[in-house]
């Protein structure tokens, strides 16, 4: 299997906003890289320039941010928000084409009123019960600062060059859904995903946080890093990425490095055209 060229020159774009996080703090982690530009693009604009035609020149896109949920509504919180079809075509657009796509952290929450979305990067996390492939689900899990051991699944996959079989974090996990039908696993936690271990997002959303009590959510999926084929484009998720824990983290810092560097090679671009 190809290696990552740690050589090559990348433009990527990196679209944040939508959920809190430390800016300066996830910019250091960027600017360690060598060799990579990244450009920030916050949304809302961010949604409207995910088109091929308006991306040409970036070699990749990081997705680093929530669009699509309305946490300042008063009722039913939050609301979802459905994309504008412009949105949805230039993104369907930009899958057709191939460019190589790095989900991180909170993404996976990322316009829940747009069931395509989910399917793209692989899974959802629910911040309120609700419909996934035609089947009621309830709402999502979280935990944060868990102190956990990352266990490498495919040690031969290039995303997984120079890391370790198993490394220490301290992160916030997700009991959330992984549609694992549809994904290589690269990267698992040593943690055990039951709700008794997690909290429930839509009781934080009505002011009780860090509690599961009254919460039913079946036993979930241990995978926090895989590979996927979205459309033509390559597509790399990440769970871990909450704070600047995270992403201090001399692994972690390969750990999305290598993804980057993954899906905007030729490689990742032949294997995703070629499922």
């Amino acid at each position: 299997m190809p290696t990552i060229d740690y050589n090559a020159e990348l433009n990527v774009v990196v679209a944040v906003r939508g959920h809190p996080f430390d800016r300066n703090a996830l910019a250091s982690m960027f600017e360690a890289m060598e060799r990579i530009a990244f450009t920030f693009v916050d949304q809302p604009l961010a949604a409207r320039i995910m088109d091929p035609d308006l991306l040409d020149g970036f070699d990749a896109l990081c997705l680093y941010d929530m669009p699509g949920i309305d946490f300042s509504a008063t009722e039913d919180r939050p609301r979802h928000v459905a994309p504008d079809p412009r949105i949805v075509a230039g993104f369907e657009r930009l899958l057709e084409a191939g460019k190589g796509i790095v989900a991180l952290h909170h993404a996976l929450a990322g316009w829940p009123a747009w069931p395509e979305y989910a399917e793209a990067l692989g899974g959802r996390f629910l911040y309120k019960p609700g419909s996934l492939r035609g089947s009621g689900r309830p709402d999502s899990g979280y935990r944060h600062n868990v102190k956990y051991d990352a266990v490498v699944l495919d040690p031969a996959h290039p995303v997984m060059a120079g890391i370790p079989p198993r490394f220490a974090m301290e992160d916030e996990l997700y009991l959330a859904e992984v549609f694992e039908d549809s994904i290589v696993p690269l990267l698992r936690a040593d943690h055990n995903f039951v709700a008794e271990n997690f909290h429930s997002t839509s009781a934080a959303m009505e002011g009780r946080m860090f509690t599961n009590e009254g919460w039913n959510h079946a036993d979930g999926s241990d995978c926090i890093g895989w590979v996927k084929r979205a459309g033509n484009s390559p597509l790399v998720y990440l769970q871990p990425g909450d704070d600047h824990l995270t992403y201090d983290n001399p692994v972690y810092r390969r750990l999305v490095e290598n993804a980057v560097r993954w899906v905007a090679s030729p490689a990742a671009h032949a294997w995703a055209r070629a499922g």
